[in-house]
């Protein structure tokens, strides 16, 4: 295949991909960016969007027990074990159209493009739309998040299922996937939607979610692993509540206080890390005290945060884990509150496959694409393929304005080079 033809009539597909792109931000619109829920309305209409694209196309399409949808182009030998490549539909609350949903149309993009150079591909090439990478946004409780991906791998336990509650609703995972018409009990029993020996490998195309490729004006990059996670999705902090001028210091028990000497003392465990050339990022994403309690004249008596440790090295998140344990007693005994911390949700690192990153820089070169090496601070639903087994491998596309945002900015000539990438390596 040349590289002229490709690039050609991945330009002539391109359309296709602006609007389909175009269409999701009208109809999945929020106050600011878009919301498209995990197992809600407008996830759905993504999927059946994209479904429709598919058809038209006059691809293959099914729809697993856990609502993950697939669309095939058959390949020369279809004994042959064949690629997927995809990524999510749903969103985080108000955030940027890009975020998934360019992976899953780049694919797309790219199946029409070879329709319309009348290639026959080697091997099947599913593109896979896959559900509820962004629950964590979601849906609070315990559970270890990318649920569309587990689910299809069958490594999603009916105690995720059962643990993780829709912060909106109320209501937990498993009674939500029901409601929309999909199989909790297949899931829980760990059904697998994919037979790993059908399969040649996993390639994820995906926003970067972070600056580098912006900052150094390249407009692709090549994943070289993911971090890992460790998170704390409903900690608290009981302190008690009294008279804000009344007490004294020295016999408060102040939640905001404690809880805010936590955040200050893993911020100086993570600036350690990091002087020391370690790999870490530490966030707390929700703050807040008890709006039916609290008031300008009443000392907190309750906290309830989140904790998002994230490293590329599983040493280092059980050192964070085992530290931030320490300090929660230590600072608890001192100032006379009571940490909750609950369990540690753990996403061990995943490192892309090395024959994989060779073939795309290969590709990239042949295509004439500057391509940067770079590791993915973000979590995808590649962590969860090659947790399972699959050779896995991503395409970074640059994003201007980071991500989980309204204002990712995607420039259509960069997702154009990121499909000619992913297009010439599902070709071959």
């Amino acid at each position: 295949m040349k590289a002229n033809a490709l690039k050609k009539a991945v330009d002539a597909a391109m359309p296709l991909g602006i609007e389909l792109l175009e269409t999701l931000r009208t109809e999945t619109a929020d106050r600011a960016g878009v919301s498209r829920e995990t197992y809600g309305p407008k996830e759905q209409f993504a999927h059946d969007l994209l479904r429709k694209a598919a058809e038209n196309l006059d691809l293959e399409t099914r729809i697993d027990f856990a609502g993950n949808l697939y669309m095939t182009l058959a390949g020369s030998d279809r004994s042959a074990p064949g690629w997927i490549t995809g990524s999510h539909l749903d969103s985080v609350p108000m955030g940027g159209n890009f975020d998934g949903a360019a992976g899953v149309i780049a694919g797309l993009v790219a199946l029409a493009a070879l329709r319309k150079l009348g290639h026959s591909p080697a091997r099947d090439i599913t593109v896979m739309g896959i559900r509820a990478e962004e629950a964590s946004s979601w849906f609070a409780g315990s559970h270890n998040g990318h649920l569309g991906s587990r689910a299809a791998l069958g490594m999603l336990p009916r105690s995720e299922l059962d643990g993780a509650i829709n912060s909106r609703s109320g209501r937990t995972l498993a009674q939500h996937i029901a409601d929309a018409g999909f199989d909790v009990d297949a899931i829980a029993a760990g059904r697998q939607a994919l037979d790993r020996d059908r399969y040649r490998g996993y390639i994820e195309l995906h926003i970067e979610q972070g600056p580098v490729l912006e900052n150094r004006a390249i407009p692709v990059g090549i994943v070289t692993g993911i971090r890992g996670s460790a998170r704390l999705r409903s900690a608290r902090c009981i302190g008690e509540y009294t008279h804000s001028g009344a007490v004294p210091h020295e016999y408060r028990s102040d939640a905001v206080l404690a809880t805010a000497e936590l955040c200050y003392q893993l911020d100086r465990e993570w600036e350690a890390v990091r002087k020391a050339n370690g790999d870490l990022v530490f966030t707390v994403g929700k703050l807040y005290t008890d709006s039916k309690a609290h008031a300008l004249t009443k000392v907190p008596g309750e906290t309830a945060f989140t904790m998002d440790l994230r490293s590329q090295h599983l040493g280092t998140l059980e050192d964070m884990m085992a530290k931030t344990r320490a300090l929660a007693d230590e600072i608890g005994r001192r100032r006379r509150v009571r940490f909750e911390l609950g369990e540690f949700n753990i996403s061990p690192p995943a490192i892309m496959d090395a024959s994989l990153q060779a073939q795309l820089s290969d590709v990239a070169r042949e295509l004439g694409i500057d391509a940067l090496a770079l590791p993915s601070g973000a979590g995808h639903d590649a962590q969860d393929f090659a947790h399972a087994g699959y050779p896995a491998a991503m395409i970074f596309v640059r994003n201007a304005h980071g991500s989980h945002n309204p204002h990712e900015a995607l420039d259509p000539a960069d997702l154009a080079l990121g499909t000619q990438l992913l297009t010439r390596f599902l070709a071959s």
